[in-house]
């Protein structure tokens, strides 16, 4: 017990400890990076230019392309520097922050995605009530009620966790400080905090799943009636992979946060971490954004603009 007064600080387990692989990880890390940085970015700078995509669609992806821009940045950048410096030192403080910020931001990515998929539900099965439902009001009280319900829900978990004495070990098994990992390095008891993990991650991870399937039935129902076979093929190409990415997203977290602390942690869980923590911020702007014709059109109109200013 008296090291867990004086642990100031953890150790995060890296990749490899082969130098060639830890450079690899560092480049197949910051490429990741970059284009998730560069796909949100530029999806964010276009939806707010372009007046014809001040629409409630584009409201929530230009708040969801901002926050996979934050969520990346949490984790990756220090993974990377760890490697190249071939340190795995992380302070305390910098760990709550970690633990706290990647809460906040799998919460809030989870209700944006629910969210999306409602706003998808209204347009294309209730067409004639949306811009009564998903008028400017209701869009940016569900985004405020996302983030301070985030704060709350991350700020409760964090502290649960902190709260506990760590006198096992200091060697965090993954590339950032997670719950899970943490609970293993804990000398106390922890059945109260896998108890609210679990508890908080089905009824809320579980009850958004639910929803946005039962959405996307409805959706799939109401685009089989269209009568036109292109219109329906171009539905079921944009919602299918909706769904995919947030099976990923959410089976991946599941299976590492839901697990008892009890059972050893392994390569396994800190490869299906990148499965939530990294895969999702890199290819949503890709399937929800970048395939997207309207999209696309005013990209092309930017560069145009930007092209035609510069030869002024």
């Amino acid at each position: 017990m008296a090291n867990s007064t004086v642990m100031m600080e953890f150790l995060l387990m890296g990749f490899s400890d082969v130098w060639e692989l830890r450079v690899l990880h560092v480049i197949s890390f910051s490429l990741m990076y970059l284009v998730t940085l560069m796909g949100n970015i530029l999806i964010v700078i276009v939806t707010t230019l372009d007046r014809s995509l001040h629409t409630p669609m584009y409201y929530f992806l230009r708040n969801l392309s901002v926050l996979d821009a934050c969520y990346i940045s949490v984790t990756v950048p220090n993974s990377c520097i760890n490697s190249l410096l071939d340190s795995s030192t992380i302070s305390k403080s910098g760990c709550v922050s970690q633990v706290f910020l990647v809460v906040f931001f799998v919460y809030v990515e989870l209700l944006f995605l629910t969210i999306m998929a409602c706003d998808r539900y209204v347009a294309i099965c209730r067409p004639l009530h949306y811009p009564v439902i998903m008028n400017s009001r209701i869009c940016i009280q569900t985004t405020l009620a996302s983030l301070f319900s985030g704060l709350v829900y991350a700020g409760v978990h964090t502290g649960n966790t902190f709260r506990l004495p760590f006198c096992q070990s200091n060697v965090i098994h993954q590339f950032f400080c997670d719950i899970p990992s943490l609970l293993k390095l804990s000398c106390s008891d922890t059945f109260s905090n896998e108890i609210v993990i679990v508890a908080s991650g089905l009824g809320i991870g579980g009850g958004c799943f639910i929803f946005i399937i039962w959405s996307y039935v409805h959706i799939f129902s109401t685009v089989l009636k269209f009568p036109s076979r292109a219109d329906r093929t171009k539905a079921f190409s944009t919602c299918v992979p909706h769904i995919l990415v947030v099976s990923v997203f959410l089976s991946s977290a599941f299976y590492v946060y839901l697990r008892p602390s009890a059972i050893s942690a392994t390569m396994q869980d800190i490869v299906l971490s990148v499965f939530y923590s990294i895969i999702p911020p890199l290819v949503n702007p890709i399937i929800y954004s970048l395939r997207n014709e309207q999209i696309k059109r005013a990209i092309k109109k930017s560069m145009k603009r930007m092209i035609y200013s510069g030869n002024m």
